[in-house]
């Protein structure tokens, strides 16, 4: 690039010459580079608006789903039973009577009276994994080992065999099993070996070799499954295990966790209203924060005569009245998409007011008010009905909402191709001002240059007619 030349012989300001004329120059790139920053607070604005909109499909969505329908509240009347309601489709309302007859608990192992100072107790540990669940051979009234397919783990202990090794080596070897050493007075103590799983099928068998000091066989508590018997007294009464404390399959829906053995528990599980009422209610905030969106973005302050950046944007300002225009028109038409998936279809469906769901418009007429008592009394006096309007209700306004969720996509799409267009031609302009700026450069760098050969030849010729006179 050729350097300025600011005025060494004209005494004129060049630099500053120039760079005024620059910016007249520049005035094209300078309005593209204004339509940029337009443009991108307009994304922003369609990005804020579409977020909740999209928040407000998906509270719509939920009220559509079956399982929000289904949702159950459980109730147990034991303190030792927990019950839970897990949702889904297949949860539904009843009630169950059981005996808790044993609750499930892991495999304790233990090897009494070791001495914790002895260094050579046996330093080669076999361990066999299995279960309890073989019939009991042996006459003492217990179900007896089964190793199934699993071969012996063999565990050596390195060096000076302890106690606390031992347990060491075996909680090293990933079995699933926890081993650890309990003081019982002075030396003395015991070592536990305990299985990190219930459940009869969770066991092992511990057997150790070349013992060179007294070491007492190892005392085992078998592992169990937890079992209740359903319907008990009844000729309909049937058994159920399982490994853990949890049954999760006795009634649909609802999960429950046993802690200790008992009779006569009853279990109920009736329809969970308030929590419907709530999906209901996480719609109308979700709608009232999109059309608050959708008004601070469109808005226009006629005192200020200040513009948002979306006022006048007819997509936008229609998107509320559609929202609006669904609540206070009521609910009258069933919609659903084409065969190809994108035109809406409608069908009539005479339910009338929303009211009837608890929903209705603020007295201002600009926000949305849900009122949960109203809509517990009409589902618990009509509640097959109210379900129905329910989920045509929330399918209405997820396709809509859909709908304009993907218009605000295509607008923000739009703008940002025309600010990718708007900033290639403003690079375009940068290399054009670049060359224009080295053309004015170098114009008044040869200015100087002529001024000064002129400047020389006139002192020239001075000193020419001095000599002469």
């Amino acid at each position: 690039m050729t350097s300025s030349v600011d005025g060494l012989v004209s005494g004129l300001s060049t630099s500053s010459m120039i760079n005024q004329m620059m910016q007249v120059e520049a005035a094209s790139q300078t309005k593209l580079k204004t339509k940029v920053e337009t443009a991108k607070t307009a994304v922003t604005s369609y990005q804020s608006v579409n977020a909740k909109l999209s928040a407000a499909k998906s509270a719509a969505d939920v009220l559509g789903r079956l399982e929000t329908w289904r949702s159950v509240k459980a109730t147990s009347s034991s303190e030792g039973v927990t019950a839970t309601a897990t949702g889904g489709l297949s949860a539904m309302s009843g009630s169950i009577k059981f005996n808790v007859d044993q609750v499930a608990k892991a495999q304790t192992t233990i090897v009494p009276n070791v001495d914790t100072t002895v260094t050579t107790y046996p330093n080669s540990i076999n361990i066999t994994l299995g279960g309890y669940t073989a019939p009991d051979g042996d006459g003492d009234g217990q179900p007896d080992f089964d190793p199934g397919t699993n071969l012996p783990k063999n565990i050596t202990v390195t060096g000076d065999a302890t106690p606390e090794k031992i347990a060491a080596a075996v909680n090293s070897a990933g079995l699933g099993i926890r081993a650890y050493v309990v003081k019982t007075t002075g030396n003395e103590g015991v070592l536990q070996f305990t299985g990190m799983k219930s459940g009869a099928a969770n066991g092992f068998k511990i057997e150790f070799d070349g013992a060179s000091a007294p070491f007492d066989a190892p005392i085992t508590t078998q592992p169990q499954d937890a079992k209740v018997t359903l319907n008990p007294g009844e000729a309909s009464a049937y058994s159920v295990t399982s490994t853990s404390n949890v049954f999760s399959a006795l009634m649909p829906g609802v999960s429950l966790t046993v802690s200790k053995p008992e009779n006569g528990v009853t279990v109920d599980a009736v329809a969970d209203v308030s929590a419907i009422a709530d999906k209901f209610k996480a719609f109308v905030d979700a709608t009232n924060e999109a059309l608050t969106e959708i008004k601070t973005q469109t808005a226009y302050d006629a005192e200020t005569r200040t513009a948002s950046p979306l006022t006048g944007d007819f997509t936008i300002r229609q998107m509320m009245q559609t929202l609006m225009g669904q609540i206070s028109g009521g609910l009258n038409s069933k919609m659903k998409l084409d065969t190809d998936g994108k035109k809406i279809l409608s069908e009539p469906y005479d339910f009338g007011s929303l009211k009837q769901l608890g929903i209705s418009l603020s007295k201002d007429g600009k926000q949305l008010d849900f009122d949960a008592g109203a809509f517990t009394t009409a589902y618990n006096k009509d509640a097959t009905k109210i379900q129905e309007a329910g989920q045509i209700f929330g399918n209405n306004i997820k396709l809509i909402a859909n709908k304009q969720t993907k218009s605000v996509t295509d607008v923000i799409t739009g703008r940002k191709n025309e600010i990718d267009s708007l900033n290639g031609q403003i690079s375009n302009w940068d290399v054009r001002l670049s060359a224009r700026r080295e053309a004015l450069q170098r114009q008044y760098a040869a200015l100087e240059t002529s001024l000064g050969s002129l400047k020389n030849q006139s002192s020239w010729l001075s000193g020419q007619l001095a000599g002469l006179a």
